[in-house]
């Protein structure tokens, strides 16, 4: 029936219900889906307010109903989802106007704790089938970000009623992307590769403005698209979000957007009625326009090649190679850091890498280090970043920032938990964890950073007790965009020796962590109270409490070597992390254990 609307037909959507609800109570803490047995009359009205206006499909009011975003029971949230069906076909009573269940997206991680994508997809099912039993025939997912679970589910939906109508929808940000970094352009060719998805489009993230900016670049033909932006960008007016009264300019810039193919038009975030019934008014007294212009062959400019990547190039030619961390140091002081970088280079080492201040504990910027030191020094870097610190936003613009100076290697991680007691006082974002963060940086490669996009690693414990989840693990970063793998410091012949399951099980690079020992109460401290190390009896004993500092080194040095001469056939390299900043230590034990003639392919 809708299908049958749409083919001479333009649909008219209803608004905003969050922002609108919040308008009309004054309550804005609350989710709105939660009125749906709070207060369902003002639900009722508000549906009843769009139909008035204009709107031939309502959404229901369920678009967060799910356990991880309410934080409640799979039964309470069926309670919310069928009060929210029930609403909607009270309100539409007899009238002509189409339902749509509307389903958004359900959060990947919780509390900085990532959800299995098995039980993201179970959710889905559980709406899924909820609606379905309500007779629910028009599905919208909306605010996606990818088109992860899109094919699967929508494929379900129309195994259990063919008939059923499907719309996916995706938000933008104003330069064209979603928040995984994914093009409008991209998303159109994936959905498009969905023939159970009867319908695409974009909606939220963006006014109409931005909006039509990055659908005038698209080919809308030969499909149904949907476009509902929000009515602009808010502000925060005495801790409430407020949105631009523009009616009159949304409705404009909605004809603007229907004349470039859209065939499904309302609001989002900000828009009320009122935006709805000026969208009406518009479209009767407008005809539509084509606004298909030729395109004008434009030629490429000259970019010159950028230069090679050192560090992949030898990881790619099977070389073995060397890595070495150096930590940032607390002040603002770089003169230590760079003259250890100056001596690392001198001995042969291909890459240094930067750690993200590690233990939750503030230090200069990783990024901003890395590019200093290739700059000065003129070595290979790889800045580590962890997800423990930053949002979303803060994420890409460090990425883009760190772009710009040169940086191609990162070492992606999910970050040291912030310590108990400063929690009160300093939050962890963890908007991603590192399986996440490798997904969105590996889709921006593919377009923002296509020229030479960024190589990169992920961490490797093997020093746990059930080494096999480890490697699933590993096998899922691999999966989500990682070429190379830094493991924890290893000591363990077991450890070493499964190294080379590790590698014969996947094709990624591997790289033995190797920390070398500094003293007998450094030892004691790292096998005790670091977690993930375990140094065997036969290094400590070697150390004795009462060794010079200079003693204590000779062991420690004569320990990493044997380690590394264990390491060599079983990985691609190793990664010295330097203790202490102490570069001399590692120069020292890079001479006694990886001689030029060594350093051939594996």
């Amino acid at each position: 029936m809708l299908k049958q609307y749409l083919g001479d037909n333009i649909l008219i959507t209803d608004g905003a219900m969050g922002t609108y609800y919040s308008h009309l109570t004054g309550v804005h803490t609350t989710l709105s889906e939660l009125a749906n047995i709070e207060n369902p009359q003002i639900i009722k009205e508000i549906h009843q307010q769009y139909i008035d206006a204009g709107a031939r499909l309502i959404r229901t009011n369920t678009f967060s109903t799910n356990s991880y975003t309410l934080k409640r029971t799979r039964e309470e949230v069926g309670v919310l989802l069928t009060a929210g069906y029930d609403i909607a076909k009270t309100s539409v009573g007899s009238k002509d106007v189409f339902i749509a269940a509307d389903i958004g997206p359900i959060p990947e991680m919780i509390e900085g704790k990532a959800i299995e994508k098995a039980a993201i997809y179970d959710e889905y099912l559980f709406i899924i089938d909820t609606f379905l039993k309500l007779g629910a025939d028009i599905f919208v997912f909306e605010t996606f970000s990818s088109t992860e679970y899109l094919k699967a589910l929508s494929e379900y939906i129309k195994s259990s009623n063919p008939d059923s109508f499907v719309l996916a929808q995706f938000a933008l940000n104003a330069e064209g992307y979603t928040r995984k970094g994914i093009s409008a352009r991209r998303i159109q060719e994936q959905v498009k590769q969905i023939p159970s998805v009867d319908a695409y489009g974009f909606n939220c993230g963006v006014g109409p403005a931005h909006l039509y900016k990055s659908v005038k670049e698209l080919d809308l033909s030969g499909g149904t698209v949907s476009i509902l932006p929000n009515s602009g960008y808010p502000i925060i007016v005495n801790e409430r979000t407020v949105y631009t009264e523009n009616p009159e300019y949304f409705a404009d810039r909605l004809m603007d957007l229907r004349d470039l193919g859209a065939k499904i038009i309302g609001g989002c975030c900000g828009t009320t009625p009122l935006h709805i019934s000026m969208l009406a008014r518009r479209l009767d007294s407008s005809p539509s326009r084509s606004a298909a212009a030729p395109k004008i062959a434009v030629e490429e400019p000259y970019t010159p090649k950028p230069p090679p990547n050192s560090f992949a190039h030898k990881l790619n030619k099977g070389e073995f190679v060397i890595a070495v961390e150096l930590n940032p140091p607390f002040s603002t002081d770089l003169d230590k850091v760079l003259e250890g970088a100056g001596e690392l280079k001198d001995r042969g080492v291909d890459i240094l890498t930067v750690a993200d201040s590690p233990m939750a504990r503030s230090r200069i910027d990783s990024g901003m280090v890395a590019a200093k030191i290739k700059r000065e020094a003129g070595i290979e870097t790889m800045p580590h970043l962890c997800c423990r610190d930053r949002n979303v936003i803060a994420i890409k613009s460090w990425l883009l920032g760190t772009y710009i100076e040169g940086i191609r290697n990162l070492l992606v991680i999910t970050g040291d938990p912030v310590p108990s007691p400063e929690r009160n006082d300093i939050k962890s974002v963890f908007n991603l964890n590192s399986i996440r963060l490798l997904e969105m940086i590996a889709e921006m490669n593919r377009e923002v950073f296509a020229q030479e996009p960024f190589l990169l690693g992920g961490a490797l414990n093997l020093n746990v007790l059930n080494k096999d989840v480890e490697l699933r693990r590993m096998e899922q970063k691999i999966e989500s965009g990682a070429r190379f793998f830094l493991t924890q410091p290893v000591f363990l012949d077991s450890t070493i020796e499964y190294l080379r399951k590790a590698k014969q099980k996947t094709d990624a690079k591997i790289l033995a962590g190797i920390i070398p020992l500094v003293s007998y109460r450094n030892a004691v401290f790292l096998n005790n109270e670091i977690a993930g190390i375990d140094i065997p009896d036969k290094y400590i004993k070697k150390f004795s409490p009462n060794m010079s500092r200079q003693e204590a080194e000779y062991v420690g040095v004569e320990i990493a070597v044997d380690i590394i001469n264990k390491v060599k056939g079983q990985a691609d390299g190793i990664y010295l992390i330097t203790p202490f900043n102490r570069t001399g230590m590692i120069a020292r034990i890079i001479d006694k254990s990886l001689r030029p003639a060594e350093r051939s392919p594996l």
